[in-house]
């Protein structure tokens, strides 16, 4: 039988009791003896592994004793300890081979040491045991707190979401032995937050437990506690915060804040024009707060609004030309709503909001206005000066209704008075000009700066006052046997005078070639026989 079963059990560690108990049944090292070192054949080292609690603030901890089966307790032997730590860390009683921790210990920076024990018989100098190596454990104690890593936390999550809506998930870590009881065991809780959010104890995962409204609030700070032993009496705890900001979903429909807006236009502006803004407000941000202006009355459809996409403003401008005389004031309705909305927002935005503009038409002094766009007289010629032609006539549109001083632009032929009536300065002859394009101006006597033109045709009328005339002078020769009746010469005429049908001429000799027998005008043909030597003059009538 083994002789190392026969010694009693020896270990100086009495506070470990929990460490004694997880190694009762372990089993005693052995080593063989060197062969010729003793008369046994069979020697060995006892010891069981050795255990230290980290953290201890005795100078010479005791940590248990190292002894070979042939130690009889006569001081002849000697122990020693070689390797990481020895004699600096833990040292050995040589004489009783009890081994002792001199600092103190950090499980987190190291948590195991293995040294090599030697027994020496200091009678002979020789190694009693061979060399053999055994390990300290250091023991963990709770001595970290749980610490957040990725800290800053900053997490999103849209508005009014769901009880139950996973936010972020925070996660602590605690240096101690993860293998030693409740150490490094964690249990989250929220301190700050409540009663929006929650989380959950052993995960970390935070989540909405009511719904918010970001127009209200648009971000919590929450503070997370982590707790190791799992919350136990005697737990650290570390902490860390926690930024949820609230991104913002359709739930707000545009409004106007005021229910009237008073604009103004002038009469004289052109269609195009702006005339005025008006402006919504919505309460969302971003591309949930855009908005489509629309007319949602306007009976005249006079106005049109359109929207300024980086002022969200509405712009009313003027789609037809406005007449203060005709229609002073103008009344509508406007009406507002969002670009974009989600189908399931729609409940929110059920009745767009409408507010009312009314439109003051402002007078503008326009110039005088004819009645016709132009006007086309007759007139006989060859009438006297003073002879009337035809009349014009305007007037101011404005209320203030200023009289009109008439005037021809460039003419010495006619003259034109403050009624607008229109006469001849001179005599008229068609024959000269059948046509005369007047420009009349009419002036408002209180704003001489308002002026209108038209143009003004007058056309000469023809009377029968210039006789037939030859086309030409005639010189005609005829030979001296030339016979009765035959044509000597063809003659024409014309009139200056305008007729409706073609001229016709009846020609007749004059009244002293009347007698004269050698010649005759023939069948009124304009045909002349002749038997002398030279023809006598004929005249048309």
């Amino acid at each position: 039988m083994n002789c190392c079963l026969l010694l009693p059990f020896m270990l100086g560690i009495p506070l470990l009791w929990p460490c004694l108990k997880a190694t009762e049944n372990s089993q005693a090292k052995k080593v063989e003896q060197p062969v010729g070192s003793h008369l046994r054949m069979k020697r060995g080292w006892v010891w069981n592994q050795f255990f230290v609690p980290e953290e201890m603030n005795t100078t010479s901890h005791h940590i248990g004793r190292l002894r070979s089966d042939l130690d009889n307790g006569n001081n002849s032997f000697q122990y020693k300890l070689v390797g990481a730590g020895a004699g600096s860390t833990f040292v050995i009683d040589e004489r009783t081979g009890d081994i002792y921790a001199i600092q103190k210990l950090d499980r987190e920076e190291r948590s195991l040491y293995t040294l090599r024990a030697q027994v020496i018989d200091i009678t002979t100098g020789r190694a009693v045991e061979p060399e053999s190596e055994f390990v300290i454990k250091v023991l963990d104690i709770n001595d970290n707190e749980p610490k957040f890593l990725d800290e800053p936390y900053e997490a999103s999550v849209p508005e009014m979401s769901p009880e139950g809506t996973l936010v972020i998930q925070v996660t602590a870590s605690d240096a101690d032995d993860s293998s030693s009881g409740n150490n490094a065991r964690l249990l989250y809780s929220l301190l700050q937050g409540q009663p929006y959010f929650s989380v959950e104890p052993t995960t970390g995962v935070i989540r909405i437990s009511s719904k918010m409204d970001r127009e209200l609030q648009d971000e919590y700070w929450v503070i997370i506690q982590a707790k190791d032993m799992i919350g136990q009496s005697g737990a650290l705890s570390g902490t860390t915060s926690v930024l949820i900001k609230l991104s913002d979903v359709n739930d707000n429909k545009p409004i106007f804040k005021e229910s009237l807006y008073r604009l103004s236009v002038s009469e004289s502006a052109p269609t195009g024009t702006s005339i005025g803004t008006i402006m919504a407000y919505d309460n969302d941000i971003g591309e949930n707060a855009e908005m489509e202006y629309s007319i949602e009355e306007d009976d005249s459809q006079t106005f049109d609004i359109i929207t300024n996409n980086e002022t969200q403003e509405g712009i009313v401008i003027l789609k037809k030309t406005v007449d203060f005389e005709h229609q002073n004031h103008y009344g509508i309705r406007a009406k507002v709503k969002n670009h974009h909305v989600d189908e399931q927002l729609m409940e929110y935005h059920t009745e767009a909001s409408t507010t009312f503009i009314r439109i003051q038409v402002e007078d503008v002094d326009e110039p005088p206005l004819f009645h016709l766009p132009y006007y086309i007289f007759e007139v006989l010629e060859e009438n006297p000066h003073g002879l009337f032609v035809g009349m014009v006539s305007a007037t101011d549109p404005d209320n203030r209704k200023s009289p009109i001083r008439y005037s021809i632009a460039r003419s010495k032929m006619f003259s034109i008075d403050d009624n607008g009536t229109i006469t001849t300065a001179n005599p008229l002859d068609r024959e000269i000009s059948a046509w005369y394009n007047l420009s009349i101006t009419a002036t408002e006597k209180y704003n001489i700066e308002q002026i209108s033109s038209i143009p003004v045709y007058v056309q000469v009328l023809n009377i029968n006052d210039h006789a037939p005339e030859f086309s030409q002078h005639y010189e005609t020769y005829v030979c001296e046997n030339a016979g009765s009746g035959e044509v000597i010469q063809t003659i024409s005429a014309v009139d200056r005078d305008e007729s409706i049908e073609e001229h016709h001429f009846y020609y007749t000799l004059s009244v002293e070639d009347t007698n004269n027998s050698s010649f005759t005008i023939i069948d009124n043909q304009e045909l002349v026989l002749t038997y002398k030597e030279s023809l006598s003059s004929t005249s048309p009538s």
